[in-house]
């Protein structure tokens, strides 16, 4: 059975650029995104960790740490963050897992149990490890992306995402298509009419099963 949403993530220890996590306590009581890749001083992966350096303020601002994780050494990873530096003119403050056993990779259902590491490898080895992790303060998975190869992942829609999740967190609320910080919010189908105006107020009701109020976050 792979990971699902509401499941608790997996917890464990690992080395990284910045030194050894314990995966648990290291997000402590902060909302959390791993993003995987498969190689270091790849060319899309190296776009990616870029606009994620670029982001920092937009992740501090919604209590969030993030975390990279690839298959290879940790002092590789420190000798790619030049690289990565340099490219997106930020700082990439945040660390890498260094996942040379694939152990984090198969605890998050990335790759088959026996995937290995071939001597000479090139990403297409490890090409599944390629998702993204949003995860809540309890520990447990609030939303999985995952790519192919070919297709640089959107951060923008990793914020949108995130700010999504925040908004409706333990709240009777959803998000509609396209919805971005501010506008509207769905009313839960768990409160009638009755409940709904006595818990935000005035509704929008543009269908008995599709009501809209103004966003209380």
């Amino acid at each position: 059975m792979g990971l699902r949403i509401n499941d608790i993530v997996p917890n464990f220890t690992a080395e990284t650029d910045q030194g050894t996590i314990t995966f648990h306590d290291w997000i402590g009581d902060s909302w959390a995104i791993l993003f995987s890749h498969p190689k270091d001083f790849t060319p899309v992966c190296t776009t990616e960790f870029g606009a994620v350096a670029q982001l920092a303020d937009e992740w501090a601002k919604r209590n969030t740490k993030v975390i990279g994780l690839s298959v290879d050494g940790a002092e590789e990873h420190v000798a790619w963050k030049n690289d990565i530096e340099g490219f997106a003119g930020a700082k990439a403050g945040f660390p890498i897992i260094a996942d040379e056993s694939l152990e984090v990779s198969k605890l998050f259902d990335m790759l088959p149990a026996e995937a290995y590491l071939p001597d000479g490898r090139t990403a297409a080895d490890s090409a599944s490890v390629r998702s993204v992790f949003i995860i809540s303060p309890d520990k447990k998975v609030q939303l999985i992306m995952t790519y192919p190869m070919s297709v640089g992942r959107n951060f923008a829609e990793v914020v949108r995402a995130l700010d999504g999740l925040q908004s409706t967190y333990g709240a009777p609320i959803a998000t509609p298509a396209n919805w971005v910080k501010g506008q509207d919010v769905i009313v839960a189908l768990t409160l009638d009419d009755a409940a709904a105006k006595e818990k935000f107020g005035e509704i929008d009701a543009k269908l008995p099963y599709l009501r809209f109020i103004s966003d209380p976050s």
